[in-house]
């Protein structure tokens, strides 16, 4: 089935973990889908989860869905708060939209340990410290 769809691929679409405050006791994160098109993207559907190993035993976290109606040209929009339990795992988005009538799928993965300081960019649109994959 999935053979059968065109293969439409993604572009200036991006996933990014952004630091969004920070006080001596904790820091609180976000994740948001960043749209870097000049076109809108609707029905954006996308499952979050981590998997890995931790401490030598296989890790999986819950699998959660979000759908998202509307993301317009040049904007972003937050998916999820993360925890930075979860930063030693892999934390995969699979995100999914309609561009007309076309449907876009792909996988974005921040790989274990990727979510430190020493890869912090200032996140296009948000202007806020993260790490971001994708174009």
């Amino acid at each position: 089935m999935k053979k059968d769809l065109p293969q439409n691929i993604v572009e200036d679409i991006s996933v990014a973990v952004v630091l969004e405050s920070e006080t001596p006791e904790n820091k609180n994160w976000g994740v948001y889908i960043i749209n870097l098109k000049s076109q809108d993207l609707h029905n954006v559907l996308i499952t979050s989860k981590g998997y890995g190993t931790k401490n030598g035993t296989e890790v999986k976290t819950s699998v959660l869905r979000h759908m998202i109606p509307v993301i317009t040209a040049h904007t972003y929009t937050k998916i999820e708060v993360i925890d930075e339990q979860v930063f030693g795992l892999n934390n995969e988005y699979w995100i999914s939209y309609y561009i007309d009538k076309n449907i876009y799928d792909k996988k974005f993965i921040f790989l274990p340990e990727s979510i430190v300081e020493s890869n912090f960019i200032k996140v296009p649109l948000i202007n806020k410290a993260g790490v971001m994959v994708g174009q």
